[in-house]
């Protein structure tokens, strides 16, 4: 690409530290949550929540177990305002959650902040103002004594008012992008706040190092935060917490680290919805930290439900492929991969394993509120035998011979093939019917009885072509005997007849199911399939079936 030497590294490392987050392997506890649906996720929405959405939206995260939700900017429109009113006029905040507001450092926005959250029994105060170099340069062109000024007098205010009204509510401080501030910078107007605002084992303050925009890869953001984390002031009273956005297609990455190098908490929003590129998507990183053993202290077990919830507040889209909230996120259509996932199942049971280690699952979907019949297990060309051996078996309770499931593989991907579209299992069903199962077109069994003397003897009435036939023949056995009659009346030979049966449902009512091939002179094997109440009637049928398919293909 042309132009790149317009661009250049706005970020900056952070000074040599240890990089003890490097020599940690995972996440060992969740962190402290906060969406920040309603606020960030809201405003970069084309057409806004009303207050209704807005308040489904509230149960939601409730339901889902966030205890710090950030519920606007209620002194930015009257509609954020009404909105933190109304949660707290209707009593709908629960009281182990706080909601928090946001402000910036000006005090008319500050008073009106703290008059819309009169009557809240848990909040968070929230204050901002931005600190890189581009900022201070560009948008304020003010120096850095005055943009610590910024955030020393909002501070000030805030004990202030607080001392005015009684309000004890918790303090958050963000340098707002800060990505693009040096450290140094960073961390001296950081700990100017906290000297204000002294906090307490009792009331910590709240300190977030917001990815405002992604400006390096995340290791370079752990290292700021790990810098940030040895040398705030008043440490053990303060929750460092991170705000990562998107641009780089990192947040997941940068939250992740930036917590194994000493954060606390993260605000995010569900599916990482947020302006530009969004913000990180804590669903992505709850249920990453579940798929390692992790408890994340959010229940995501019913997704579709989420899913429909958000896709109608919001009017935005899941994609498809997002990471364990997606439609497809554990479909198989590869053949190789429904194989896999059909013996890791199986293994499963016959294991009877207390861990997940399927093959291609990450985690077990049923965990999230997804089905293994209609959302692992998808069929269309690419789909292989396993995959749809094991559609059918789990669906509908037909456990096809192995050397069948090739034969009935390669039939029902053919049909997918020529349509150029996905089977529904119902339609997978409906190829197996209609091309293996009760087969009697070409030659049609009309009756058969037997009596036994010193072999079997089959009487068997069919009908070739609209000509009935009668055909008497033995054989050790009632099937033996059939064959040997179709033997006689087709004048063709077959050999090396197999079948399995099994009973298709439990209970007294259950129907029996054949499953049957035959070899005929010429090297050519067909697969048939019978069911029916009597398991000689289906054994017969499964015969008639692999016949009537032999002969015409």
């Amino acid at each position: 690409m042309k132009n790149t030497a317009k661009y250049t590294r706005q970020f900056f490392p952070a000074p040599a530290g240890e990089m003890n987050w490097a020599k940690k392997t995972y996440i060992d506890k969740a962190p402290s949550w906060c969406s920040v649906d309603l606020r960030d996720g809201n405003q970069s929405l084309i057409i806004p929540m009303s207050l209704q959405e807005k308040l489904d939206f509230f149960q939601l995260l409730v339901k889902v177990g966030f205890k710090e939700i950030e519920v606007g900017f209620p002194a930015a429109s009257e509609t954020e305002f009404i909105f933190l009113r109304t949660l707290i006029e209707q009593d709908l905040i629960p009281d182990d959650v706080t909601v928090q507001v946001l402000t910036q450092s000006r005090e008319h926005i500050i008073r009106k902040t703290f008059d819309a959250l009169k009557g809240c029994k848990n909040a968070i105060v929230h204050l901002y103002n931005s600190t890189s170099v581009a900022q201070r340069e560009q948008v304020f062109r003010k120096s850095k004594e005055e943009i610590i000024k910024i955030a020393t007098d909002g501070a000030e205010l805030f004990n202030k008012i607080a001392a005015e009204t009684g309000a004890k509510f918790r303090y958050e401080y963000s340098p707002e992008s800060f990505t693009g501030t040096e450290p140094e910078f960073a961390l001296e107007i950081c700990n100017a706040v906290l000297d204000i605002w002294k906090p307490t084992k009792d009331r910590k303050a709240i300190i977030n190092l917001p990815v405002t925009v992604e400006l390096s890869m995340p290791h370079v953001y752990a290292n700021q935060v790990e810098y940030m984390c040895n040398n705030l002031k008043y440490r053990d009273c303060v929750e460092v917490s991170l705000h990562p956005h998107n641009d780089r297609g990192c947040a997941v990455a940068d939250s992740e680290l930036g917590l194994l190098a000493g954060a606390d908490r993260i605000e995010g929003t569900l599916f990482g919805n947020g302006e530009r590129t969004g913000n990180v998507d804590i669903i992505t990183l709850a249920l990453n930290m579940y798929a390692q053993g992790v408890d994340p202290q959010l229940d995501f077990s019913n997704m579709p439900e989420i899913t429909e919830l958000y896709e109608r507040v919001t009017r935005m889209h899941v994609y498809e492929r997002s990471p364990y909230s997606g439609k497809l996120v554990f479909a198989a259509f590869s053949g190789s991969h429904q194989d896999a996932i059909a013996k890791g199942m199986k293994w499963r049971e016959e294991k009877n394993c207390d861990t997940w280690t399927v093959p291609y699952l990450p985690i077990d979907p049923t965990d999230v509120g997804r089905e293994y019949e209609t959302d692992v297990i998808r069929i269309n060309s690419q789909s292989g035998k396993g995959g749809i051996g094991y559609l059918l078996e789990h669906n509908f309770g037909y456990v096809l011979p192995a050397k069948m499931r090739e034969d009935v593989g390669y039939t029902v991907k053919n049909v997918s093939d020529h349509a150029h579209a996905e089977l529904s299992p119902a339609e997978v069903l409906e190829v197996f019917k209609s091309n293996y199962i009760n087969i009697n077109n070409t030659v049609k069994l009309i009756d058969y009885h037997f009596v036994r003397q010193q072999d079997i003897t089959a009487y068997v009435s069919i009908e070739i072509d609209g000509e009935v036939k009668e055909i008497r023949a033995t054989g050790n056995g009632r099937l033996d005997a059939i064959s040997n009659a179709l033997k006689k009346a087709l004048n063709i030979d077959f050999t090396d007849l197999t079948y399995e049966e099994h009973a298709l449902s439990a209970g007294s009512t259950s129907q029996a199911v054949t499953y049957l091939s035959v070899t005929f002179a010429n090297g050519k094997k067909s697969w048939g399939a019978g069911v029916h109440d009597d398991i000689i009637a289906s054994s017969i049928n499964a015969l008639f079936s692999a016949i009537n398919r032999g002969i015409s293909q």
